[in-house]
């Protein structure tokens, strides 16, 4: 008798096993398939929660290709933040540096007993409570940190599940290292915007969508208001501050499945996914006001400036094109120019 349910236990085990290395297979295609960075972290915050049976999931990675810290990334789930707290981690962390020696997650209790800090700077990641700190290694490398909240279990983790989360923090790095080289080979090293021809294969999917399923889309167009004059008053250097600064501001108010690119020179492209034209114009004006109170420290001078705006909401009966649909939008950003600069133009 003891025997037959020993066995049973054992069949059991393996079946379980089985079942999650097909899992982990379905997990790789899923993770390898998405290739837009946004899209592939939601990906993985849904299946580390289906996976793990947890309330709350989050994940730091580096904001930019160049960056020195992690930063918690704004998809997370379960979570309540602090405003107070800053959510990011260097690099160069002790965390960091003993998870990528070790391989292995961690709870606050084995961050204690490892004799690492759990004070600044990593006292924002210990203020969410997590279950469980997991590396996103590849090849020998940390990218960054899947971070999982409360179980929806009593039970505590075992090793065979710490392993298996270890399995998807593994996959997933390797996505996240293929899409961050997309990322920069169609991201504007000045701003961190999207290109110009990346920004034009992405509207072109989104406006089949759009006449498809009749979502509404809109296009903004901006241009920063005499940037020659910054240039040639106080040099190229601070003409990149201020290009940094009107890009920080369009990031700000745009959304996950926005995108803003750098069009040329001064000028940047906004696409607002399911948004019609009178939401585009209030989210043109927000960003038009929050650029005009900026107050650029610049050298020791402080410096103002404005931006000027043209806005289009997409009408497949009419634009025949991608390009068309740009084109309304720069002629009435070109209005707003000769009306006076510094205002918003619907495009007619």
């Amino acid at each position: 008798m003891a025997k037959a349910k020993k066995n049973s236990a054992a069949e059991a085990s393996l079946e379980k096993q089985i079942y999650d290395l097909r899992q982990l297979l379905e997990i790789s295609k899923s993770l390898n398939s998405v290739i837009d960075f946004t899209s592939l972290i939601d990906a993985l915050l849904y299946t580390c929660m289906g996976q793990m049976k947890t309330l709350g999931v989050a994940i730091f990675t580096k904001k930019n290709f160049d960056a020195t810290c992690f930063q918690l990334n704004r998809n997370y789930y379960g979570f309540e933040l602090d405003n107070d707290n800053d959510y990011s981690i260097p690099e160069d962390h002790p965390l960091i540096k003993k998870m990528a020696e070790l391989n292995t997650s961690m709870t606050i209790a084995d961050i204690k007993k490892a004799k690492i800090s759990i004070d600044e700077p990593i006292k924002g990641l210990i203020s969410l409570e997590p279950s469980l700190v997991v590396p996103l290694k590849s090849r020998n490398h940390v990218n960054g940190l899947l971070v999982l909240g409360e179980q929806i279990t009593t039970e505590p983790y075992s090793d065979y599940d710490k392993e298996h989360i270890l399995n998807i923090a593994s996959l997933a790095a390797i996505a996240i290292s293929n899409a961050a080289l997309i990322e920069m080979t169609t991201t504007d090293m000045m701003t961190h915007l999207k290109m110009k021809h990346y920004f034009y294969t992405v509207l072109l999917e989104k406006l089949e969508l759009s006449e498809s399923q009749k979502i509404p889309l809109s296009v903004l167009m901006l241009d920063i208001d005499y940037f020659k004059r910054f240039n040639d008053t106080y040099g190229h250097a601070c003409g990149d501050v201020v290009l940094q600064m009107v890009a920080s501001v369009i990031q700000q108010n745009t959304r996950n499945q926005d995108m803003a690119a750098r069009y040329g020179g001064e000028e940047f492209v906004v696409m607002l996914c399911d948004t019609p034209d009178t939401a585009a114009v209030k989210i043109a004006e927000r960003i038009r006001s929050s650029i005009e109170n900026l107050d650029i420290l610049y050298e020791g001078q402080h410096l103002s400036l404005t931006i000027s705006i043209g806005a289009a909401e997409y009408h497949p009966e009419t634009d025949t094109s991608a390009k068309h649909l740009v084109e309304r939008a720069d002629k009435a950003l070109y209005e707003s120019k000769q009306t006076g600069r510094n205002r918003v133009t619907l495009a007619k």
